[in-house]
């Protein structure tokens, strides 16, 4: 009797696996929808803060430029033996280390690849958790280069959502 009570508790288990693997599919299916919705949102806020960073770096330039001049006619007049083309060389590379120019194209390169592997068949989970990386590592550029509150701000807004991006991705295969 107890071989029998066995073979029919293996048999309504089974009859009943099939619909529970289904519904565990669904349920995966539906999560997966609705999780790519919430990354396909915080993408298009990276991009949005990315724009705003182009926005605001481009209107501190003429603001910068100033501040080097300045600078160099500061250090000229206090420094007859100093070397005009010498100064001019080291505020040159001042300039360089803050332009951001290069840190806003690549965010608006990872934005583009983010948005590739939210439409990528298979599992993504580990490249958008390498992208993740490199979306924080230009913000965190960007905002020690910024110079200015406004661009610092973004910098700030911008790492926010990449974290909160981030612990979705943690979501994903």
């Amino acid at each position: 009797p107890e071989a029998d009570d066995g073979g029919a508790l293996a048999a309504a288990l089974l009859a009943d696996l099939d619909p529970l693997l289904a519904d565990f599919a669904a349920a995966r299916a539906a999560e997966g929808m609705a999780l790519g919705e919430v990354l396909a949102g915080q993408i298009a806020r990276i991009a949005e803060l990315t724009g705003a960073a182009a926005a605001a770096a481009e209107a501190r330039r003429p603001e910068a430029g100033r501040a080097l001049n300045e600078a160099l006619a500061r250090v000229l007049a206090g420094a007859a033996e100093a070397d005009p083309q010498r100064v001019a060389q080291e505020l040159a590379l001042l300039a360089v280390k803050a332009d951001v120019t290069e840190e806003i194209d690549r965010l608006g390169a990872h934005v583009a690849a983010a948005r590739a592997l939210l439409a990528a068949p298979g599992a993504v989970g580990r490249k958008f958790d390498f992208l993740m990386q490199e979306f924080m590592r230009e913000a965190n550029t960007l905002c020690s280069k910024s110079g200015n509150a406004e661009l610092t701000r973004i910098g700030l807004d911008l790492k926010t959502v990449i974290d909160q991006m981030r612990e979705q991705v943690q979501n994903l295969e």
